[in-house]
């Protein structure tokens, strides 16, 4: 037997022994992250339901300026307080950048990352900290990190300064 089959045999046993149903890349990593960013990795689907209803606006659609209070709107209602302030970025890079950071749930939190070890854990759709959001908080939204829109108009503007467009973010940023 080679020693990359004897390796493999030995990964396979460690895999098994913390139960793990298969050896695939993203389940090893499901199952070796914290509780807490289990959280933030669910399905769109499911995504969509809780953000309705974590979110808290009782406000109607057109109460919004016509967006419906779910990610779809949220999103849609940053690009247009961006566009009004000059800031770039996508509907497509947006989203991309919510569901690989919180998988759309506006209440995701990070309480063990490295900001989370300091005191200052990321929080909402875009996992931004508190001091990130103070400094680029984008006026005409709420003062609150968790507010969906605000959350994402000041990642966007964070981006855009930092790497001239959420759209450029491909990874943690």
């Amino acid at each position: 037997m080679t020693t990359i089959n004897r390796t493999r045999i030995a990964r396979l046993r460690t895999l098994g022994l913390t139960g793990l149903a298969t050896t695939g890349a993203a389940a090893a990593a499901l199952t070796l992250m914290p509780a807490n960013a289990q959280a933030a990795e669910m399905t769109q689907a499911h995504a969509s339901t809780a953000v309705t209803a974590s979110s808290g606006d009782s406000r109607t659609a057109s109460q919004k300026g016509g967006y419906g209070n779910s990610l779809d709107g949220w999103i849609k209602q940053s690009l247009q307080i961006m566009k009004s302030k000059g800031i770039p970025g996508s509907y497509d890079g947006l989203k991309r950048n919510i569901m690989r950071e919180s998988g759309g749930n506006p209440s995701a939190q990070n309480n063990w990352d490295v900001n989370a070890k300091k005191g200052t854990p990321s929080k909402g759709l875009l996992q931004v900290i508190d001091p990130t959001f103070n400094a680029y908080h984008v006026s005409g939204t709420a003062h609150s990190v968790t507010d969906p829109v605000a959350n994402i108009t000041a990642a966007a503007n964070y981006a855009a300064h930092r790497y001239g467009s959420i759209d450029n973010v491909n990874s943690a940023y």
